[in-house]
């Protein structure tokens, strides 16, 4: 049986990923709980595992006192002299205290208290595993469902994918394969709960990442996204390297790897536009696919008022205010757009002509990218 149980603790190191060492001191925790319980002993009960043979044995620590008043804790001088002449009072001494039928009761009370460890062990194991993921894209297969949360299988545990973490109009049946990102990760109960989303804007730069090997290396980076899942997002994209054009490595060869991760999001609309530090660049290349006539900024304010073209009002703002909410968000920089006709009313004048020729030669570069993905959809709102 000592063969078999020191067997089973291997194994359980090999398939569970728990060290041998923590199986063994689970045990002897649970022998000295059971050994106090059957055999009314003192909190001076230690207990050793022979990890060679599995033989248990159970030693009592005591004090050499002249007189015991509690033989429990404590050993007379002439009997500690009996085991060793050298000993004097105040020494300690540990003496096997293993009972003839210890194992068959050990066994029984310790049974509970090792399967708990072990499932402590794991629980800390994964959650170890996939804290250090959070963040992550992460490929499962759907596993079941309740009235707000899909489950996902990872593998050595399952993530919580709730409904409103899902595209608008998405359908997930058991064994589909998903992909997700990790939001968050912590301990609970019974098992770590990792919590998934699909409408995260980190899912978004995750794809592009996986998607672009510019990004991926490095070269070009993502500086801002913005997003309003399964409808439309704005992803603002830099590179210091002058013989890389950030914008159309993320496009890619005919649009190849931008509609990618389009596909992936079920038909959600990405711009791509240029990052600046200049806000009066980026905010106009944030109002893409919109021309831009002038940029004024209001530094103390965080704001700024944007005139364009009467024709490309509506663009501009977008449908219920999309394009200037997403521009506002990507920029961090309130958006106040006015058409040149409202702007002459109200005695507002556009910038230099100097100032406009960036947006214009820009801009067209980034309309065009964008009716090439979408069909011309973007020029029709």
């Amino acid at each position: 049986m000592r063969i078999d149980f020191m067997s089973a603790l291997a194994e359980l190191e090999k398939e569970k990923g728990i060290g041998k060492e923590v199986l063994i001191e689970a045990m002897k925790q649970a022998l000295i709980a059971a050994y106090k319980k059957n055999y009314n002993s003192a909190q001076n009960v230690q207990v050793e595992v022979n990890e060679e043979t599995g033989d248990v044995s159970v030693y009592a620590r005591k004090k050499v006192v002249e007189e015991v008043t509690d033989p429990r804790l404590e050993i007379s001088l002439e009997t500690a002299r009996e085991i060793n002449p050298h000993y004097q009072v105040d020494d300690t001494l540990d003496i096997e205290v293993t009972p003839r039928d210890f194992g068959r009761i050990a066994a029984q009370t310790a049974k509970q208290v090792v399967t708990q460890r072990i499932r402590e062990a794991e629980r800390g194991i994964i959650f170890k595993e996939y804290v250090d993921r959070e963040e992550e894209l992460i490929l499962g297969t759907v596993q079941r469902f309740d009235g707000k949360n899909i489950y996902v299988e990872l593998g050595k545990t399952e993530g919580i994918l709730p409904y409103s973490e899902i595209l608008p109009g998405e359908e997930f049946h058991q064994g589909d394969r998903i992909k997700a990102f990790i939001v968050r990760v912590e301990k609970g109960q019974k098992a770590p709960q990792i919590l998934l989303s699909r409408t995260n804007p980190g899912f978004l730069k995750r794809l592009f990442e996986r998607e672009v090997p510019e990004i991926y290396e490095g070269i070009v980076e993502i500086k801002s996204i913005a997003r309003e899942a399964g409808d439309r997002s704005k992803v603002a994209v830099h590179t210091k390297d002058e013989h890389v054009d950030p914008v159309g490595a993320c496009v890619g060869p005919k649009g190849s790897r931008v509609q990618t991760i389009v596909q992936e999001l079920k038909g959600e609309k990405i711009d791509i536009v240029r990052w600046s530090e200049d806000p009066v660049v980026y905010v106009a290349n944030a109002l893409s696919p919109a021309k831009v006539l002038s940029v004024e900024v209001m530094e103390g304010e965080k704001k700024t008022r944007v005139i364009v073209p009467d024709h490309q009002l509506s663009l501009a703002i977008g449908k219920r205010g999309q394009n200037a909410r997403l521009a506002a968000k990507l920029t961090g920089w309130k958006v106040d757009i006015k058409s040149e006709s409202q702007a002459e009313e109200e005695g507002i004048l556009p910038l230099a002509e100097q100032d406009q020729e960036p947006y214009d030669e820009e801009d067209e570069y980034i309309e065009e990218i964008e009716v090439s993905f979408h069909d011309r959809q973007s020029r029709e709102e």
